[in-house]
């Protein structure tokens, strides 16, 4: 299944990944320190679970609505200097929430412009960075540069909530206050990385045609548009994150403390998976593999749905985490080392959005579905429709299906060591 390779810990000798990868934990921690503290402070002061709903999509809509712009930028400028931009924006923002605790919250409309401000500044920095990635890496090194970002992301998922919620007992100013000054510095790591790309001799005009032409070239490339549906859907249809509290009260009796150890498996299977692919790059038979982690992951979420066990039930959810970083692993490399530099981030952009609709559409599946047919059988339907796309999708994209290396031989995937 795999080939050792020239990885592990070989990619942190590179000194702009150990920027890249400082600046990606930094956001990641801050991103989930907010997310907690935002959600404790609407709520306490609205009391209500629709304004919590508000906060998600304040998050969302902006990266969905400016996708196209988004991707332009990051294909016409500086991809360093856009992110490092972003995360100051997002440092500042963050200290205006700080402001706005410390003089004494009244009204609630005020934490969604800022939240759509957040969301804005960082659908700038997500295509920028995607973009970058492949670039400040040489090529034998790109496939565990991939699985080490993945895994400082999934650990900041895995300790930001937890940290988020001890300084929220502190107040939400400790939070605001902590999650700014992660976000300042991860704006000046991303500003000393010391790769240059080659200056834009032309700037192209902003038109229709440049806007959409990530969308054009997902589109024309059936391996690239087979791995992001494939992807959207899995999520879509499998992900069971919005019921666990039900499982968790009614299926497992096992409450808050149980629920937090559900929610933390995911990240957990993604981390160790994400460590053995960095040290074990995945080498061959690419497009199966992804098409089988889909399917797994779809097996496990059926059995997690029919469990009555908290062990085994935590036991399905890591796997469904391990199987999912086996699938963002292909896509991610797929979607950053295949597509043309002058693509990337328009292509990213696009990339983005199917991750976000996947995860926020998801949620709203389960629960709609859930409401209808019970938290149990929505589950375990939801588990079975994604087997069932995983095989559907070897037949829609033949191409996928039969994709042996990760990256062509002699085709884009990162920088040539010097």
């Amino acid at each position: 299944m795999y080939e050792p390779s020239s990885s592990g810990w070989t990619v942190f000798r590179n000194g702009d990944f150990r920027l890249f990868g400082m600046s990606r934990f930094l956001t990641g921690l801050a991103y989930q320190m907010q997310a907690v503290a935002v959600g404790w402070f609407v709520y306490d002061l609205t009391h209500s679970a629709l304004a919590l709903g508000l906060v998600g999509l304040a998050g969302f809509l902006p990266a969905m609505l400016a996708a196209l712009i988004t991707g332009h930028v990051a294909d016409t400028y500086d991809r360093r200097l856009v992110a490092a931009a972003s995360f100051a924006v997002q440092a500042a923002t963050s200290a205006a929430l700080l402001a706005y605790a410390w003089r004494g919250a009244g009204a609630v409309w005020p934490i969604y412009g800022l939240v759509v401000l957040i969301g804005t500044a960082r659908a700038f920095a997500n295509p920028s960075l995607q973009a970058l990635l492949p670039t400040l890496v040489p090529r034998d090194l790109f496939g565990s540069a991939i699985a080490w970002n993945a895994s400082l992301w999934q650990s900041a998922s895995v300790l930001g909530p937890a940290l988020g919620g001890f300084l929220y007992a502190l107040g939400p100013k400790v939070v605001f206050g902590s999650a700014s000054a992660s976000f300042a510095l991860a704006a000046v790591a991303t500003a000393a990385i010391r790769f240059r790309p080659a200056p834009v001799s032309e700037r192209p005009p902003v038109t229709w045609a440049t806007l959409s032409a990530g969308i054009g070239y997902i589109r024309a490339h059936p391996v690239v548009l087979g791995a992001i549906s494939l992807d959207l859907f899995a999520v879509l249809l499998g992900g069971a994150t919005a019921l666990l509290p039900i499982f968790a009260a009614e299926v497992l009796h096992v409450g808050p403390l149980g629920l937090g150890a559900l929610r933390s498996m995911p990240a957990a299977g993604a981390v160790l998976m994400a460590v053995v692919l960095a040290y074990r790059p995945l080498r061959r038979h690419a497009g199966v593999r992804m098409l089988r982690a889909v399917a797994v992951f779809g097996v496990a979420i059926i059995v997690f749905g029919l469990s009555t066990s908290l062990p085994l039930s935590m036991a399905c959810l890591f796997v469904t985490g391990a199987a999912d970083m086996i699938s963002v692993y292909v896509r991610q490399t797929f979607v950053q080392g295949e597509t043309p530099d002058a693509m990337r981030g328009r292509v990213s952009a696009v990339n983005t959005v199917f991750i976000g609709a996947s995860n926020e559409l998801g949620e709203f599946e389960s629960g709609s579905v859930a409401a209808l047919i019970g938290a149990v059988p929505a589950v375990v339907v939801g588990g079975a429709a994604t087997v069932l796309v995983a095989v559907l999708w070897g037949r829609l994209f033949p191409a996928l299906r039969a994709r042996d290396r990760l990256l062509p031989r002699g085709e884009a995937g990162g920088r040539r060591p010097s």
